[in-house]
This record gives C-alpha cells, structure tokens and sequence, in this order.
C-alpha cells in the first residue's frame, strides 16, 4: 500500500482524498481497523484530521464506527447498486430540469467536459478524464439550477471519483466512453424527453458495469449478500 505524506492544506480534505481511495481500491480492506494513532503517524498528520476524515468516510458508508473503534466497510455489491439507483434518480430530475430550459439555457458547459474527455483520452491520462467525466455529469445540474438538486449530487460526488480513477485506470482506451458523453449530450439537447432518460440510464448502467468489472478484478468488491 503506497502512502504519500500530507504537507497541503487543508490537511483533513487531502487525508480523506487519500483513505477514501485506498478503501475504494481495496488496499484498504473490509474488515480493517482503522487506529487514529496509526493514520496520523503514517499520513504525517495530528489526530484532529483523522477524525474529520474518518467521520466524513462513515457518512459516505466505507467504514463502521463499533465498540472498539473504527472499521473499513468498504463497497459491496449491494453498495454499488444502492449508490447507482439513488444518482440515477437524481440524476434523471437533473436531467429533466435542464431540459425544461430548452430550446434556451448554457449548454457549453457540457461542450467544454466533453472536449476535455477527447483530450484527455488521446493523452491517456485517466484522472484529467475522470474529472471531465463528473464536470460533464454536474452541468445537468448546473443548468437546471436547482440549488438543492446540486448540493444532493455534491455529497456523493467524491466517492464517485474515486470509483471513477478505479475504472478509467482498467480502461486502455478511454475514446469510446468520451464519444458516449458526447451522444448523451446530444440526446439531451435534442429535446426530447423519454429517449433522453433512456439514454441516460443506458449510460449509467454502462457504468455501474465498468465499475463493477474493474472493482471486482482488483478484489475490492465482497460478493452480494
């Protein structure tokens, strides 16, 4: 397991990016403890960020806090189901918000994510193309302007970043996914509602199958129960 020290501030945010990976990877495995003293001393950090980090890791449901302190949950399959069901759902009011400001509305900002996937994918460089990815995904929400829609999104929006460096990193070719992005755009724009959520749940399902097979490769991922 490869630990970087942390010298950036602030200290508990770049703590969690890094936990939250190592669990999402499976270098952190189920079952773990999880001893504030051992993080702090090996991250280069005090105990105060630990706890900020392990707090936040628990609402995002990768570790358990039990009588004897804290544990690695993990994602399970159930975990990847759950957390797909409920982004398609907000996904798709999104979606619908932003399609209600047709034929008007900024739609440059879906563009812009889509230029950037192609670029990065012809770089082969999976974590600029990941955060292309999620930009894309946030502009339905940008543009549909519901503020508490988007904050709803904002919550999960890490841990899904992380699962994405997992499946971009198995991905050798990344074209064919930027190229779904930018037919989902198109669909959207076109006006049409139903065959937009059609392809917008065929897009997510893409995924959540992306996600699978690659967490599963690496052994991150318990069987369903």
């Amino acid at each position: 397991m490869i630990v970087s020290p942390i010298r950036q501030a602030p200290l508990g945010e770049q703590l969690l990016v890094q936990l939250r990976a190592l669990i999402v990877r499976g270098e952190l495995a189920a079952g773990t403890h999880l001893v504030e003293g051992w993080i702090a001393e090996r991250f280069g950090v005090s105990r105060g960020p630990v706890r900020d980090a392990l707090r936040q890791l628990e609402l995002e449901g990768l570790v358990d806090t039990r009588r004897r302190g804290v544990y690695v949950r993990g994602l399970s399959d159930t975990d990847l189901a759950e957390l797909y069901a409920l982004r398609g759902a907000l996904e798709s009011l999104a979606v619908r918000e932003s399609m209600a400001r047709l034929p008007g509305g900024d739609w440059s900002v879906l563009h812009t994510a889509v230029d950037r996937m192609w670029a990065a994918a012809d770089a082969g460089d999976s974590a600029a193309f990941a955060a292309a990815d999620l930009d894309f995904h946030s502009g339905f929400y940008a543009i549909g302007g519901n503020r508490r829609l988007a904050a709803a999104w904002a919550t999960h929006r890490e841990l899904f970043a992380a699962m994405l460096d997992v499946t971009n990193a198995a991905d050798r070719d990344l074209r064919p996914i930027a190229q779904d992005h930018a037919a989902l755009a198109e669909v959207v724009q076109a006006g049409e509602l139903e065959p937009a959520l059609a392809a917008l749940a065929e897009h997510l399902d893409g995924s959540l199958a992306r996600m699978r097979s690659a967490l599963t490769s690496r052994r991150g991922v318990a069987p369903a129960s």
